[in-house]
């Protein structure tokens, strides 16, 4: 059998075992071991363990359980709303104030944890409850929240990002630098989309802006400070050189900790659940990383990433003909799987054909997350979906959907103008890195 025919028996075989239920490492390790047994025998199955052990104990791996730690101490304690409502008094007299604060406050709680399913649920909880009973409708309520959490995996630290810099051997630094610019404009777009949506209601005099005096300002300010130090510290250790993404991690989640402790009083029952529901995720995504690396190891062995990327580089679409078709095919992707999984699964192909057609792997990578973004509020998987409807279970499904489907216009927009201003994403790496 041809190895094109092998791949093609090989995605078919993958999508089914993801759709049956199975978990995402599971499925992958057990198509993994099947394939190499009907195609190649027992022999390739002794470097099983070795690939397994091999992916896990990459340095860079240790930032994944402390950012997600991170984003579990400050999910699991007020600082969401405090940041939130910090904002607030600063915007309540800003046409749409209320709903751009929501998504001020995402993407600085993207800032600090890296999540986007933990940045929907925190801000979540109790932004959309105020937007709605200040008149804001629950579609615009509920879809600026879905889609200002998918801002966690771009604004760095980016849990994503990472998992990209290891499955591509890119400069996590880099990466992350590569995500700040687009991160802000992309809450600016949201913002302008708030502004022009709430503007008549206002006039109208559905919303009623509440009004606060300077002192309630700086008051607010008080809350969110520490929060906002942190990231700081966070930015001048990381881009200046003096630590690497592993260790500034671990100096956020002890920071974080000992925060959320003495500010919020976090008791032993919260912490227990801080560092369970860390020890679970982290395991869920280790466990993917791992199984993604034998599968890739399946598919070298079995020669299809190499036919793969050399029928695609024999295609002739040009540059910008390839990276449409790439970009449909994320987006599709994106209805059905989570992002670890589609760049773990993915990247093993598209990796040598995008360094055949010369295309900038940092710029990429902004191009795939955002991708990867819509998918996040996009059914049928669209886990931000999910979180709002946790958070916000009297709001119809519909109307969440219909709520974010503004954004994925918006978004799908962003990657337009990052095609054309390809600066946006790799500048300020250039400018401070070299």
């Amino acid at each position: 059998m041809h190895e094109l025919q092998i791949g093609l028996l090989l995605m078919i075989a993958t999508l089914i075992v993801l759709f049956s239920g199975v978990s995402i490492a599971f499925g992958l390790l057990a198509v993994s071991i099947i394939f190499l047994l009907i195609f190649e025998g027992t022999q390739p199955l002794a470097s099983i363990p070795d690939v397994l052990m091999g992916e896990l104990s990459a340095f860079a791996l240790l930032a994944v359980p402390m950012f997600i730690m991170l984003g579990a101490a400050i999910g699991n304690s007020r600082a969401g709303p405090d940041i939130y409502e910090s904002l607030y008094r600063w915007l309540s007299r800003v046409p749409g104030g209320l709903v751009i604060a929501n998504i001020m406050a995402c993407g600085i709680f993207s800032s600090l944890c890296g999540s986007s399913p933990a940045t929907a649920a925190a801000v979540g909880k109790v932004g959309i409850p105020e937007m709605i009973k200040r008149g804001v409708s629950p579609r615009l309520a509920s879809g600026s929240i879905a889609a200002g959490g998918t801002l966690g995996i771009l604004i760095p630290p980016s849990i994503t990002l990472i998992i990209y810099g290891l499955a591509t051997e890119t400069s996590i630094a880099r990466l992350f630098l590569a995500g700040v610019l687009p991160g802000i404009a992309l809450v600016v777009l949201f913002s302008v989309y708030a502004w022009l949506s709430t503007f008549r209601r206002e006039r109208g005099g559905a919303i009623v802006p509440e009004t606060f005096t300077l002192s309630e300002k700086f008051m607010g300010l008080l809350r969110a400070g520490p929060f906002l130090v942190v990231v700081t510290m966070v930015t001048v250790a990381l881009y200046g050189g003096f630590a690497t993404p592993s260790e500034v991690a671990g100096l956020a989640a002890i920071l974080i900790l000992v925060m959320v402790i003495l500010i919020y009083r976090v008791n032993l029952a919260q912490l227990a659940v801080v560092l369970s529901s860390t020890a679970r995720e982290s395991s869920m995504i280790l466990m993917i990383i791992a199984a993604s690396a034998v599968y890739a190891y399946m598919m070298s062995y079995l020669y299809i990433t190499q036919t793969a990327a050399a029928w695609m580089t024999g295609l002739d679409l040009g540059k910008w003909g390839l990276l449409i078709i790439i970009n449909l095919f994320l987006f599709v992707m994106g209805f059905f799987l989570p992002p670890v999984a589609i760049i773990l699964m993915s990247m093993p192909v598209l990796l040598p054909v995008l360094t055949a057609y010369e295309i900038d792997l940092i710029w990429f990578a902004i191009i795939l997350t955002i991708n990867l973004e819509i998918g996040l509020i996009t059914p049928p998987v669209g886990m931000n979906l999910f979180v709002i409807r946790g958070v916000a279970p009297d709001i119809r499904p519909i109307d969440i959907l219909l709520g974010a489907l503004p954004f994925v216009f918006l978004m799908i927009g962003f990657i337009v103008i990052l095609c054309f201003l390809p600066e946006l994403a790799t500048w300020l790496p250039n400018y401070l890195l070299g």
